[in-house]
């Protein structure tokens, strides 16, 4: 039975298309619209000269040639860095992008989708982070369709109340109940849980919840969320998502 009857499930690429392309580079955001993702996922962080930067990790030694925080380096620094040839030769040159030219690339290339952006202020604390994502976001009006989450609850609460307009979605593995508290003072709409939790837990689930399950990594996992028709999905490989989709939902 469907949590949610009628519902098309977007795709949401998950970093991009991270299982073709180097994760969180503009060339994964550009081919996951280009293949027909619905949605795009990526997270921000603060250098230590205030700008903004996407990479998923607070370190950059997993998908860079770099070392260290993220936060203890300066926006040049980073930009120094390879972020493509860890994935392979290939994409030798590929670097670290900040939040305003991934803006820049959705409105060249006209995205209409979803994009979720994620503070990661769940290990780092980032002080102002929410201020500047927030004025930057809202300065123009956006064709596309804004969703902030984190796991920090903290941080959604300040975001809130900066922009009580922005669409909000707390990420959670366990516990849960923070997320019911959020939902009860209307904080965040979205539930954005570990796609191990859905299956135990989703009689958990309250009435009108949007429901983004990640990371949706097999197609065990994709044809449960597809027949179960849940809001969206995150996903490191939407080409095969969007394949999935088409057999169970005809869309």
């Amino acid at each position: 039975m469907a949590i949610f009857l009628e519902t098309v499930t977007q795709i949401i690429a998950h970093r991009g298309d991270k299982a073709h392309y180097p994760e969180n580079t503009l060339l994964a955001f550009r081919q996951a619209i280009l293949a027909g993702a619905d949605g795009l996922e990526t997270d921000v962080h603060l250098t230590l000269d205030g700008a903004m930067v996407i990479i998923h990790d607070e370190t950059v030694a997993r998908t860079t040639n770099g070392s260290g925080l993220v936060g203890q380096q300066t926006l040049a620094q980073l930009r120094a860095l390879d972020a493509g040839s860890w994935f392979a030769p290939t994409f030798k040159g590929q670097q670290i992008p900040t939040l305003q030219e991934v803006l820049t690339l959705l409105d060249d290339l006209q995205f209409t989708g979803l994009f979720n952006l994620e503070l990661k202020t769940d290990k780092v604390d980032y002080p102002g982070i929410e201020a500047q994502v927030v004025a930057l976001l809202t300065a123009t009006p956006r064709a596309y369709t804004i969703v902030l989450s984190s796991f920090n609850q903290a941080t959604l609460k300040k975001v809130h109340a900066l922009a009580p307009q922005l669409k909000l979605a707390s990420l959670f593995e366990v516990p849960w109940w923070t997320t019911i508290q959020l939902l009860r003072h209307h904080w965040a709409a979205g539930w954005h849980p570990d796609i191990r939790w859905l299956p135990w837990y989703q009689f958990l689930l309250p009435k009108k919840v949007i429901l983004r399950p990640w990371t949706v990594a097999n197609e065990k996992q994709l044809r449960y969320c597809l027949q179960h028709h849940v809001a969206g999905l995150f996903t490191d490989d939407p080409q095969l998502a969007l394949t999935w989709r088409r057999k169970i939902q005809g869309r």
